[in-house]
Formats: structure tokens, sequence, C-alpha cells
């Protein structure tokens, strides 16, 4: 049986936590709103110059397109020109802060909204509740670990300045996972001719004008590439890892689009031979293939590991239980509706440290953690799926709700998530622009004036 942790049952004594978040993208900016409110003391920490994390966009690309280079210039941002979203604008935003349409000039008033308006709307709550004075711009943190006393040493530093070492009572990691690539094993890649890049330092499809692209992928970020992609190119053929036989093929509606099984072998003479076995001479490979999780600046002494893209051991995705509540993590589940989510782990996390909620035991987190694992395991889920949640995130944020003491998830959100899903599979190509659930955004638009928590 899950462990279930409790509110108190009495008034409980309030303590006010001196803590450090690392990163000001959504995750960060929750996660500072929330511990002032609980009344900790914060330091939010940022390298780049603005608020926004992920979604502020740069043209700028890295040295190395495939990522592999240590000595690589990083770019933080993996977002394309014309990325919009892929969940619906109701569905996105934080609970107690709509993502409501915005008609004054310079805003993106459409449903699902290009990358530009959701970084105005995370600077637009910024604003709204003075986050900005708690963070640090500019600022990296190179090294957070423990020291004597239970206490946390951060060290940050300054642009072209010597590292600052201070000293705090817990550290939430906020710094987003989507800046270090994550590659297939492609036979022959190393002789392969052709030229590499991971989505992650994809901006604009100019680059393969008249060009032979093969794609590897399946996620939203593949489907949206390829097509921005195939407006330019001569051929885009797109490699699926799992993909029935009668999908391969042409792509409806495209006349120089592909679907293939996955590739196969790679050659010298620039031949990408699939599993179907089909094979195109092409000029280009690009990796859509996801991320790993990269915490270089974190020492836990081995309580927490990356070990095939799963971070652990966390009790409920968020505390390592030897180091619980003094370290935990905002934004680790993926395939899902993020925002909000972000916003309850936030709660919980602060609520802990505030001693107002109690966390189990460490026996117990651990032991929750090895059940866990074990249906994992039942039910042939790879490791590196741990974090995946896109069906169990219903489950898993009234849980936390229900930690908190706040409402459970709306039902409205969970099936506009799921009627997105369903007509994003019936309509890829204009699912953003064509949709059947005005009766969802209704009861959202109802919903928002009572919000505020």
């Amino acid at each position: 049986m899950p462990v279930k942790s409790i509110m108190s049952s009495t008034a409980p004594f309030l303590t006010s936590r001196h803590v450090a978040v690392i990163g000001a993208g959504a995750t960060g900016l929750v996660a500072a709103r929330e511990l002032r409110r609980e009344g900790h003391r914060v330091v939010v920490f940022e390298r780049g110059d603005q608020v926004g994390g992920t979604w502020v966009y740069t043209p700028e690309v890295e040295s190395d397109p495939v990522g592999l280079d240590p000595n690589r210039s990083v770019v933080h941002s993996s977002l394309y020109d014309s990325l919009r979203t892929n969940l619906p604008r109701e569905s996105m935003g934080f609970r107690d802060y709509p993502f409501r349409k915005r008609e004054e000039k310079g805003r993106d008033s459409r449903r699902f909204p290009g990358h530009r308006e959701v970084l105005m709307y995370l600077q637009d709550f910024a604003a709204h509740f003075e986050i900005d004075e708690l963070v640090r711009f500019g600022t990296e943190v190179v090294f957070a670990g423990l020291v004597e006393g239970g206490k946390w040493r951060v060290t940050s530093a300054l642009r072209n300045s010597d590292p600052v070492d201070e000293i705090y009572d817990a550290v939430i990691v906020c710094n987003g996972h989507y800046v270090r690539p994550r590659l297939p094993h492609i036979p022959g890649i190393n002789a392969w001719p052709g030229k590499q890049l991971h989505s992650h330092n994809y901006r604009t499809p100019e680059p393969y004008q008249n060009k032979v692209i093969v794609l590897i992928g399946g996620s939203s970020s593949a489907v949206d590439i390829c097509r921005d992609i195939a407006t330019v190119a001569k051929e885009v053929h797109i490699a699926v890892r799992s993909l029935e036989e009668d999908k391969q093929g042409k792509v409806p509606g495209h006349e120089n689009m592909w679907l293939h099984s996955m590739i196969d072998t790679v050659h010298e003479d620039g031949t990408v031979v699939f599993q179907d076995g089909n094979a195109v001479g092409a000029n280009f490979i690009i990796h859509c293939t996801g991320y790993n999780y990269d915490f270089p600046f974190l020492e836990t002494n081995g309580e927490v590991t990356v070990d095939d893209n799963c971070v652990g051991p966390l009790y409920k995705h968020v505390f390592p239980p030897a180091l619980a509540p003094w370290l935990s993590f905002v934004g680790l589940p993926w395939k899902i509706v993020p925002f909000p989510m972000f916003e309850l782990q936030s709660k919980w996390i602060a609520g802990i440290l505030s001693n107002r909620i109690a966390l189990p035991s460490k026996e117990e987190m651990v032991e929750d953690i090895e059940v866990f694992y074990s249906s994992l395991e039942a039910t042939g889920t790879p490791k590196r799926y741990t974090h995946n949640m896109a069906l169990l995130q219903w489950d898993y944020n009234n849980w936390i709700a229900d930690q908190c003491g706040l409402p459970y998830f709306e039902e409205w959100r969970k099936q506009m998530y799921m009627a997105t899903s369903k007509n994003r599979a019936l309509r890829p190509e204009s699912y953003r622009d064509e949709w059947e659930d005005d009766d969802l955004v209704l009861q959202a638009q109802q919903d928002f004036a009572d919000y505020l928590i």
C-alpha cells in the first residue's frame, strides 16, 4: 500500500528555513512563490539574465550540434522558432494564476500559443508575485553539497567573478531537463559522412533546403520539426522505434515525407538503412530522441544517482529518503500537464519544510519506492521511463493535493488533456486550430475565478 503522510491534527510550530532554489524557469518560479508564502527565506539562482528557463528562445545553437562534446558552448534553450504549445492554455496554467487569453498588442491570443506567449505568461507570473526580487540573475551554481550539521553549502559564481560559498537549510533543484541530449546507438555512425544534430540545436528549417533528411523520434517535437523541415526539404524520412507495419510509407497529406521503422545501419556512402529494409541516401540525421537528466553541480555522496535516466531513489519523484526534506526536486516527471503539477509539488515541499505537513519515515519512503520500482518492473516498463507519468499523473496530483489539504485536480483539466491527445492523433496537422471540446473551455473559464487558493 502507498504510504500516506498526514497533516498535523494540531496547530504545528511552523519553522522558517533558508532555502536555495536552483533555476528560475517555471519550476523555480512557482517553488519560490510557495516557499515565500509558507514563510521561508528564499534565494533563486539563475544563470541566465531573465526568468523563464527553457521558454527563453535564442537563435543561438551549441558549438557541437549533437551535444556530446563536454567542452561545447552550452545553450540552455531547446526551443525552435515555430514552436507552439501542444497543450491548450486553459490546462497549462498554474491553478491560481490562469493562463488567460490576452488581446493586447504583442500578445498571442491563440488557444495553443507560440513559445513567446508562454514566456510572457511566466514573466507576468513572476511580476505579479514579485519573484524577481528573489532571483540572482547571471549566477550559476557550481556546487551544492552537504556540510556538517545537515546544512547545504551552495557555491555560486557571477559571470567573470570568483565563486562564493553560502550555507542553506535546504536546496530545491529546478534546473530543468532539456539541456543534455540523449542519443541512440547507430551502427556505422562514426563513418557516415553526413551531418547530424540533436533537436536541442534545431531552430529554423532554412538550412535543410533541398536536402534529404532522416529524423529519428516520435515525440511532439519530432512531429513538429519534421513538418517544419518538410516545407523546404527535398525528402524527410522519419524513423520511429515502435511503428505498426501498416503505418509505414508516405505520410498522408505530404508528398515528401515517409514513415519508417528504426534505423538499422548507416554507411560510408551516405546510405541510411532502416529495419523495414528500405534505404535512402541522406544529408542530415536529426535526433529528436529526448534528454538525459543532469545535475553537474550536485554532490550527494551517492545518495542520488542517475541510472538509465532514472533519478533515484526518490519518494514520489521529489525527495531522496536519505536527504529528505533538505534536498528535493521539482519538475522531473514528463508527458504531463507540467505547470499545475510543479505547483502542487512546490506546495508540498514548502509545507514539509515548515513542519506543517509530515513526511513518512525514511524506512517507509524507501519501502514505497521499492513498491513503485517493482510495479514498473512487473509491467515491463524500462527504467528510462521511470518519470514518464502520462497515465499516472492524475492520481499522483490528487495524492499530493491531499497531503496539502487542497482540492483535487479539476476533472475538466484531465478531460481536456485526453481530448487534446485524441484530437492530436486524429488531426496532427491542425489540432492546434481545430477542436471539439469547447464545453471544457467554458468549464475552465467558469472555474478560473475560484482559483485563488
